[in-house]
């Protein structure tokens, strides 16, 4: 009996170690992003405490080799894992105004604060395995076979850690109570451990899971961030969602994990936006003209979000079959339920872009990329082999459109891109979005020119075409840029994305480059 609860003991605390890591990342994305650099520093840190932990544990083991130690120790450990959304959510709260301000003392400040708070619960738990190896060997030439089961049950514990918070738990309860189930759960395994050796001693520590769950009423409810017009956010299993309102006037925005990109914008009579989204409206005029409204058959677009392309384009070229790619459901039930994303003309496909794209059995007058943004590009869409899946799903006159990010003297990216989509394009045009930090690239499967969009321009304007339209080639065309000659071209094999945006993004924060922002 005690041999097999220890087992459940070292499974649960390995589970519980690994959905902490994965919280973890929850935790800090949903102010300060997850990008490679915020992973790297989670997985590290955590890495060094376990380290500590297993070195502790060990030499803690030797000098008290009794079972009542090792269960106080996971209680303890238990405890403090529940503390870190208790402690963090008004250090969290102080962080994200700090990114609303871009203050970035302040942000650095909390991100390394947080990090330090899971050093006491992890190097804790890092403690278990040793500990539990040396409670476990009664015999000495069974010492390899007993380690080696330890360690795999610890494993399959962690395996299961690993995918009950981003499957079930975060988007069904949210990351705070998260880490307070599976804190709950392995103190209810630690005092039920330390109840098998004196029910006295079980009795001394009932505190701890009364206390959190006290802190959890008072501290938890509430919204994650103070964001100013909020009226809805929710964690999914991908992002954390946040839709804010301005007023007056109803503006509605879509805002993902550090909210510092607007991703979708809606009000109901809502024609022309002024930002990124309506530039994908131009694309298929670089052809040579007469391009009229009829000649766009289909859209297909990589990066749904909340559908304001889709509201675009079935306003000027009317309710056209439209597919798009989102891979969060969240996103999409969160456009259908405050965006009106509900066009009859829209086809939601609920799945990666490229994946989708492949087996889609359609050929589309324009598609439109929309799935990036500094620093979360995903490289499988920036590559050479991505873009000939484009480009076999085009039409004969077909063009391709993307969104892609820069910062005002860093255009290293829109010339990869510009590689990139130009060994596979016949044409490459680029244009600036004005007072932002975007760039929209044209890829044409014919060759074109400038003097194509000018050209259909006017004569959309005899035609009497949509103003939502001739107010978008018009910025089009005022915001020109020349395409740079570039030999890069990203492939499935090399496609060094992060390493491109991370420098630009350390670049524009060291050069003094957030005051633009402000």
């Amino acid at each position: 009996m005690y041999q097999r609860y220890l087992n459940v003991t070292v499974f649960a605390a390995g589970m519980t170690t690994l959905a902490i890591e994965l919280s973890a990342s929850r935790l800090l994305g949903n102010v300060f992003g997850t990008s490679n650099i915020v992973w790297a520093n989670i997985i590290g840190l955590i890495l060094v405490y376990l380290a500590a932990g297993y070195f502790i544990g060990g030499r803690w083991a030797d000098r008290s080799p009794y079972a009542d130690t090792f269960y106080r120790l996971i209680a303890w450990g238990a405890f403090t894992a529940g503390l870190i959304p208790i402690i963090a959510r008004p250090v969290l709260l102080n962080a994200a105004r700090a990114v609303e301000r871009l203050d970035s003392a302040v942000m650095i400040g909390s991100f390394i604060v947080i990090l330090i708070l899971f050093s006491l619960p992890v190097t804790l738990l890092g403690c278990v395995s040793p500990f539990a190896i040396r409670l476990a060997i009664k015999d000495t030439e069974q010492a390899g076979r007993i380690s080696g089961r330890i360690y795999a049950i610890s494993t399959l514990g962690s395996i299961l850690g690993t995918f009950l918070p981003v499957l079930l738990l975060i988007p069904s309860i949210g990351t705070a109570r998260t880490f307070l189930v599976f804190s709950l759960g392995l103190l209810a395994v630690a005092l039920i451990g330390l109840g098998m050796e004196s029910w006295r001693s079980a009795a001394k520590q009932i505190w701890m899971p009364i206390l959190l769950l006290i802190l959890a009423a008072f501290i938890l409810p509430g919204p994650v961030k103070d964001t100013t017009g909020l009226i809805y956010e929710k964690e999914s299993a991908y992002n954390f969602i946040q839709v804010v309102e301005e007023k007056p006037g109803g503006m509605r925005y879509l805002l993902l994990n550090e909210g510092q990109g607007i991703h979708s914008v809606y009000a109901p009579d809502l024609e022309v936006t002024y930002g990124t989204w309506d530039y994908f409206l131009v694309a298929p005029f670089f052809n040579a003209p007469p391009v009229s409204l009829d000649n766009v058959k289909r859209l297909g677009l990589v990066g749904l979000a909340a559908g304001t392309i889709v509201k675009q384009y079935t306003h000027v070229f009317g309710p056209v079959p439209i597919d798009g790619w989102e891979i969060d459901p969240e996103i999409v039930a969160t456009g259908q339920l405050l965006f009106s994303m509900n066009e009859p003309n829209l086809n939601v496909i609920i799945a990666d872009g490229r994946w989708g794209l492949a087996h889609s059995p359609y050929r589309y007058s324009v598609i439109g990329v929309d799935a990036y943004r500094l620093p979360y590009i995903p490289w499988h869409l920036t590559t050479r082999e991505f873009f000939l899946e484009v480009l076999n799903h085009l039409e004969a006159d077909g063009v391709m459109v993307i969104n892609v990010g820069r910062t005002p003297n860093d255009r290293r990216l829109i010339e990869a891109m510009v590689g990139t989509v130009g060994s596979v394009f016949s044409t490459v045009h680029v244009v600036d979005v004005p007072n932002t930090f975007n760039t929209i690239l044209y890829g044409t499967v014919q060759p074109s020119s400038a003097e194509n969009l000018v050209a259909n321009h006017i004569l959309l304007q005899s035609e009497g075409a949509p103003l939502a339209l001739l107010d978008s080639m018009k910025r089009a065309i005022d915001n020109l840029q020349p395409t740079p000659r570039s030999d890069i071209v990203f492939t499935d094999d090399w496609a060094p994305v992060e390493t491109l945006t991370n420098a630009m993004a350390i670049q524009f924060i060291l050069g003094g480059e957030l005051d633009i922002l402000r």
